[in-house]
């Protein structure tokens, strides 16, 4: 991820778990998917954006483990098991321009957008729109605690995409300029809704009483098995960054829960989905 800035936390699991199928020792197929379990968990451990890592990963062991119901020797079987993580790996890398192709139509010239925190996806739909010559200007997000706003600010300005940083706190002073919210997401649960930068839950309250669509785009590998009623329910691996601060209650969340009736559309490398269908596209990948 030093080497690559583009490349997401989640692709990185993955390919670290490929690497591990790769160099693996395992004699059975037991063995093997303790190994691989084991690794999961100290990726997670030390990743700050364990949300999306942990989906990531659980998406990629599903994938792969299809392999063993298939009667074959164990050599036989893991090398149908790299060879599906390889066929996996691929999807995941191509998913966000996918998402940036099927938003294209929604931004269109002269439009004001509101965007929070840096999301590499949303950045890929907004420079897919400038190389198609359409003239937008984007409100950016300061993004406190870590200020990663100021990060996508500095991306866009490269772009020469008209831009503005605001403070978090000018969400609904600029609400009525914008016409449009679009946010990346670290998760997208069962129920619709999403598991984003702290502040995001505000945004979409405030886009909706302003009656200003709040889109979400995100890739497929995100959507979790996990179904929060509020933000209570988030794990607090998800919601601190440090673990070793035992007192908790001083830790300022990083990531927050946006209930699926704030939002608008979904647009995913699956296409552009309703809250409702998550739920449904999440059966078929781990059917």
């Amino acid at each position: 991820m030093e080497k690559e800035p583009n490349v997401t936390a989640s692709i990185a699991a993955i390919s670290t778990l490929m690497k591990l199928l790769e160099l693996d020792k395992s004699e059975t197929v037991q063995e093997l998917d303790v190994n691989l379990q084991s690794a999961v968990e100290v990726i997670t451990r030390g990743s700050i954006k364990v949300t999306g890592v942990s989906s990531g990963c659980a998406l990629f062991m599903r994938f792969i483990t299809f392999a063993k119901l298939d009667n074959i020797s164990f050599a036989e079987c893991k090398k149908v098991m790299l060879a599906r993580g390889k066929v996996f790996l691929k999807k995941l890398t191509e998913a966000r321009n996918k998402v940036a192709k099927i938003t294209l139509p929604f931004i269109v010239d002269g439009a004001n957008i509101l965007t929070h925190s840096k999301s590499r996806v949303v950045l890929e739909a907004m420079k897919l729109a400038v190389a198609t010559q359409k003239r937008f200007h984007v409100y950016v997000t300061e993004s406190a605690p870590d200020n990663s706003g100021q990060e996508m600010y500095k991306c866009l300005t490269e772009l020469n995409i008209p831009c503005t940083l605001i403070l978090d706190s000018a969400v609904g002073y600029i609400m009525e300029k914008v016409d449009m919210v679009m946010v990346g997401a670290e998760c997208v649960v069962e129920s619709g809704g999403i598991i984003n930068k702290i502040g995001s839950c505000t945004m979409a309250i405030c886009a909706k009483e302003f009656k200003k669509p709040f889109y979400v785009l995100t890739e497929s590998y995100k959507f979790s098995r996990m179904y929060p009623l509020n933000q209570r329910d988030l794990p607090d691996n998800f919601r601190y960054p440090s673990k070793n601060d035992k007192n908790l209650s001083n830790s300022h969340p990083i990531v927050d829960y946006t209930h699926p009736s704030f939002i608008s559309l979904l647009f995913t490398d699956l296409g552009i989905l309703m809250p409702s269908a998550v739920s449904d596209e999440l059966i078929k990948l781990y059917l």
